[in-house]
């Protein structure tokens, strides 16, 4: 690195360590589109122990008005708070759609909450390619709290499993069969439980039938995992959950898994460090060529790479 990229990084560290937000934004964008530097200038962060919430959960389950209603009690609490959103891609230009944020607009001229919108740029599990990365960025800032919203995810699209040290996963009444959800990967994530938009028909049946599959005789846990029924626009409920995210954030759960998270937070950093010098066009260039080979075999293929 030159003389002032090494002045640029040296800068932006002491801004992320003292909070200001346009250094904590300038070092989000510069990892995000991996500005030469940048990986040591992740090495040399002084991270803190604040814990990552994980708001995750199907379209349409109201997990940004719920991530609005959380911010404003964090607030309340005296604690400053970062808040990544990940929106849909446009499938153009691979920018975050961003409409959801109309719900957390509230928050952006308040210098106690750092609010950033990241486009999951089609990766899978509702996230963003560098979200761990920005993730621990954000943990050597003096944020209390941290709280990552995914898109709306599907059911075997789990990822923020490996990121959060307390994944919520937001529901509403018409989730379905309550035995075929619990079948699915999401499900099977969670720490906390919310059935959202709760004054919905059917709401209470949904909460109680969910709590009796979560039940420790019925599950594979150890304890029953919390199923809190809110109106996150009304603010019912809320309340609940807070308490139940900071108890979770303090119990023996996170101590337990903290290696867990690492692994998995390890793996796929050494899986994207790996891939790095392999450049997708020319691949396909070279299997446009070789596939019409009538020898051709793609496992040898990926073996002489």
């Amino acid at each position: 690195m030159t003389i002032l990229a090494d002045m640029m990084w040296e800068s932006l560290s002491k801004g992320l360590a003292e909070g200001a937000t346009k250094a904590i934004a300038r070092a989000i964008s510069l990892v995000e589109n991996e500005v030469a530097g940048y990986d040591a200038f992740l090495a040399g962060l002084q991270g803190q122990q604040q814990p990552v919430i994980g708001i995750t959960g199907p379209p349409g389950a109201g997990k940004s008005t719920l991530t609005d209603a959380l911010i404003g009690l964090a607030v309340r609490a005296g604690k400053k708070v970062a808040v990544i959103c990940v929106d849909p891609s446009s499938p153009f230009h691979l920018g975050a759609l961003l409409g959801d944020r109309i719900r957390l607009s509230q928050w952006y001229l308040d210098d106690r909450v750092f609010i950033r919108s990241l486009a999951s740029r089609g990766a899978l599990g509702g996230l963003h390619p560098k979200i761990m990365e920005i993730t621990d960025l954000l943990k050597a800032a003096p944020f209390d709290l941290i709280i990552v919203e995914t898109v709306g995810v599907g059911q075997s699209e789990v990822d923020i499993a490996g990121l959060a040290d307390v994944t919520v996963v937001v529901l509403v009444p018409e989730a379905g069969d309550e035995i075929q959800t619990m079948k699915a990967g999401l499900m099977e994530v969670a720490d906390i439980f919310v059935v959202n938009k709760s004054d919905r028909p059917g709401a209470d049946l949904f909460a109680k039938n969910l709590r009796q599959l979560l039940a420790p005789a019925f599950s594979m846990g150890h304890a029953s995992i919390p199923v809190i029924a809110t109106v996150a626009h009304t603010m019912k409920g809320v309340e609940a959950l807070y308490t139940a995210i900071e108890k979770a954030a303090a119990g023996n759960q996170i101590r337990d898994r903290k290696t867990w998270l690492l692994t998995e937070k390890a793996w796929q950093l050494i899986q994207k460090k790996r891939m790095a010098d392999i450049d997708k066009t020319q691949l396909a260039a070279a299997l446009a060529v070789q596939s019409e080979e009538p020898s051709f075999n793609l496992y040898k293929f990926i073996q002489d790479l």
